[in-house]
């Protein structure tokens, strides 16, 4: 074994933008390797308060290695309250660069594991199998953040020489699974498996996915598409399964929904480097959806800072009903009012999704449905872009909502009632599954109308008359009976908004 320190004046500091990458010393390994055999490096050093957001370690592969294997430590100091400690994530990057765009990315697992490998025919969650060609590889660390006293870290580099493996071809899901033609179909875009930083595995997460009663569901782990080829065996004709990643940057996280099989998007910018427009394009040429997850989470980098003019959707509410989503669901009426407001006839929808990781987290909780021509990739997106979709809790709650005009016009969620402004529009939701729920009807004048409890069948109808000069649009919650006070109580359900007028 070779020990090394990385000392300050073998660093070099590359800066583009806002964006800065520090690169380290290399780590060598001899040219004229053994055909067999290990040999280990190890180094350390330590990353100071206020490091740039990625940090690379070169190392230097010769030819005939069989696997490259990478784990690391690091020092985590008590530190005082409200104060970050350390937190270290680690990533990999063959002989092809470290270039924004991926070409040489071979995994990410963040702070999730202490040690992966990668082998032509194999790799460790989280990494991409393929051939280990010579060259300079580079480990990526993400000083996610850093203690005032610094990070001191340490990383075993150890290749394993001898024949490389055959790299196997993946095997994607299909596009389509058998429907019901144009019905309603529920689904869990947000989703992690041991591939990022859940501890489910795929088949784990499909049986929780159909005892929920799910349609489709969306992967979307961390920073990396390696999870692509270990769905196909879990789909089946009672459920879709979507293809994606959760872009995680410093300034919040994007769920690409939907995209195709082995797309990778990139993560390494932050909202002042003016670059998510680029990775935005991509998703969508890569046939997903932009949809911005949890906008106003309070975890360090999970704050939505890049604006929603790229959003195809928004995700309004992430796993069990918190404040944070209360204000996501307000941040999002308030741009369907200046949507209205400035004439604008586009406007972004609303989702909801599970974003489990492990146990107790329970898969489609909640969950949207979609209405949809079909039960394929291409027919559920385009139900969540049109908005044709309402959040529910669970499997339980079903919601009917629709808006209806004098002379037999008719418009559901995520439409259009085309009636005069001073027109009677009759209001009408039906639900099941939602006992001691109350209704609210919320439009750009704000609440307008909350119904009495529901009886303890969960069941009814609530209606309610209005006009398209009193509300531009009208969308639907069902809320829990409240704790304390006037209070609105937790979701139980919401819908995409019926805009009225002509």
């Amino acid at each position: 074994m070779c020990e090394d320190d990385h000392g300050i004046g073998r660093r070099a500091l590359f800066v583009t933008g806002a964006a800065a990458a520090l690169t380290l010393g290399s780590v060598s390994f001899a040219s004229g390797a053994p055909a067999t055999g290990q040999e280990t490096r190890t180094v350390r050093g330590t990353l100071p308060t206020g490091s740039p957001d990625f940090v690379y370690v070169p190392v230097e592969v010769p030819s005939g290695v069989q696997e490259l294997r990478v784990a690391y430590t690091y020092e985590k100091p008590a530190v005082p309250a409200g104060t970050p400690g350390n937190a270290l994530d680690i990533g990999l990057f063959d002989e092809r660069g470290t270039e924004l765009g991926g070409k040489g990315f071979r995994g990410w697992s963040g702070g999730a594991r202490t040690e992966f490998f990668v082998r032509a025919d194999d790799a460790t969650p989280g990494y991409i199998p393929g051939p280990v060609r010579p060259g300079t590889w580079h480990i990526a660390l993400g000083p996610y953040t850093v203690a005032p006293g610094g990070l001191p870290y340490e990383i075993t580099v150890t290749l394993t020489y001898g024949e490389q493996g055959k790299t196997p071809r993946p095997a994607y899901p299909p596009a389509r699974a058998k429907g019901r033609g144009r019905a309603w179909y529920r689904g869990d875009c947000h989703l992690h498996s041991w591939h990022s930083d859940g501890r489910r595995t795929p088949a784990e997460i499909a049986a929780l996915a159909r005892a929920a009663g799910l349609d489709f569901i969306n992967t979307s782990e961390h920073n990396t598409h390696s999870a692509h080829p270990h769905w196909a065996d879990q789909a089946g004709d009672d459920l879709l399964i979507m293809l994606g990643e959760e872009v995680t940057t410093r300034n919040g996280h994007v769920v690409a929904l939907g995209t195709d099989p082995g797309t990778f998007v990139d993560w390494r910018y932050r909202a002042r480097d003016n670059r998510f427009g680029r990775y935005a394009r991509e998703i969508r040429r890569a046939g997903g959806l932009v949809v911005p997850a949890h906008p106003h989470a309070t975890c360090v980098g999970c704050n939505w800072k890049f604006g929603f003019g790229e959003a195809d959707a928004i995700e309004v509410w992430n796993g069990a009903y918190t404040p944070d989503d209360e204000v996501a669901l307000a941040d999002w009426d308030s741009m369907l009012v200046a949507s209205v407001r400035g004439g604008s006839r586009s406007w972004i929808p609303a989702m909801g999704n599970s974003d489990a990781h492990r146990d107790p987290d329970p898969v489609g909780t909640p969950q949207t449905v979609v209405l949809a021509d079909d039960l394929t990739r291409e027919a559920v997106q385009e139900g969540i872009r049109a908005g044709r979709s309402y959040v529910a809790e669970s499997k339980s709650v079903s919601l009917s909502f629709a808006a209806a005009g004098p002379r037999g016009e008719h418009a559901g969620i995520g439409g259009r009632l085309r009636v005069a402004p001073d027109a009677p529009v009759t209001v009408r939701l039906e639900v099941t599954g939602a006992p001691r729920c109350s209704a609210r009807f919320v439009t750009d004048q704000g609440v307008l109308f909350t119904s009495a409890v529901l009886p303890v069948s969960g069941s009814g109808t609530v209606e309610w008359q209005t006009t398209a000069q009193y509300a531009a649009y009208v969308r639907a919650e069902l809320r829990h009976e409240a704790a304390l006070g006037p209070l609105p109580g937790p979701l139980a359900a919401f819908t995409n908004p019926i805009f009225l007028g002509a």
